[in-house]
């Protein structure tokens, strides 16, 4: 059972990042699977007991890294950006791509099983920032739009998702602006109903 901390306490949040800190520098060592929570403690230099304050197994704290980073990277890519627009696509794809490069250099022995763990989040969340670019007032108005925004934008965050994860799997053959550029047609015949 995690026990609630003050998330805003500077000691709390120096001591997730210890423990993220020392996460991350396992995963370049060792597979996922191999990696225990008291190898996360020690190489923290805090107790089990401290690591289960703050996250509930190795999953959640693997969670909140790529979490952490894939928000990181969309958030550089996004910043500016104020309407749903192709560029606004393009940017949001772009840092799809870079979280997927990150992912397999962060993880190398393990990103393909990896990459598939927290698929659904990421998918979701690409899907929860395409719909922020949207006037919620526009989509009430026009008929049937609700239903078709909601699918287009699933359709678009999968396939951003699949598309940039089999991209970086089969050894990111062109850079991602190459690539993004050339792929950008496909998504934005998707994205139509989305930009109404």
């Amino acid at each position: 059972m995690t026990i609630k901390k003050n998330e805003a306490d500077p000691r709390v949040i120096r001591t997730r990042r210890l423990l993220q800190d020392a996460f991350a520098s396992l995963i370049q060592e060792k597979d996922f699977e191999s990696i225990t929570v008291r190898d996360i403690a020690e190489r923290a230099t805090v107790n089990r007991a401290t690591f289960y304050a703050h996250f509930v197994d190795k999953f959640e704290i693997l969670e909140a890294k790529l979490m952490e980073s894939f928000m990181t990277i969309i958030n550089r890519r996004i910043s500016g950006h104020e309407v749903l627009n192709e560029a606004t696509i393009q940017s949001i794809f772009l840092g799809v791509c870079d979280f997927h490069m990150g992912l397999s250099t962060m993880c190398k022995r393990r990103y393909k099983s990896l990459g598939h763990v927290f698929e659904i989040q990421i998918k979701e969340k690409i899907q929860t920032i395409l719909l922020s670019f949207i006037d919620k007032d526009e989509m009430l108005s026009r008929p049937n739009a609700q239903f078709l925004i909601n699918t287009a934008s699933i359709l678009l965050s999968w396939g951003m998702y699949g598309t940039a994860y089999v991209w970086n799997n089969e050894g990111r053959l062109t850079s991602p602006e190459s690539f993004v550029k050339q792929t950008m047609p496909l998504v934005m015949n998707g994205a139509k109903e989305l930009l109404g």
